[in-house]
């Protein structure tokens, strides 16, 4: 497993957060992460070449990879 720290800042409270992101996973990566300041859900994509982040967005809103209940 390659893990890399990548900051970011809370799309919210405006916050400096880090998430480890596995470079191993895939090129393309979506998930769900609460912030640890105001406990809000963070959706977050990303995209690899190599061991290098091409994109990466930190989201709040509707969330495609959620399903409806």
């Amino acid at each position: 497993m390659i893990e890399q720290d990548y900051p970011f800042e809370c799309p919210y409270c405006g916050v400096e957060l880090s998430v480890r992101l596995d470079l191993s996973g895939g090129r393309r990566q979506q998930f769900v992460q609460d912030c640890e300041t105001c406990c809000k859900p963070i959706h977050i994509q990303v995209e690899f070449e190599g061991e290098e982040v091409l994109s990466f967005s930190a989201e709040a809103g509707d969330y495609p990879c959620q399903s409806a209940t």
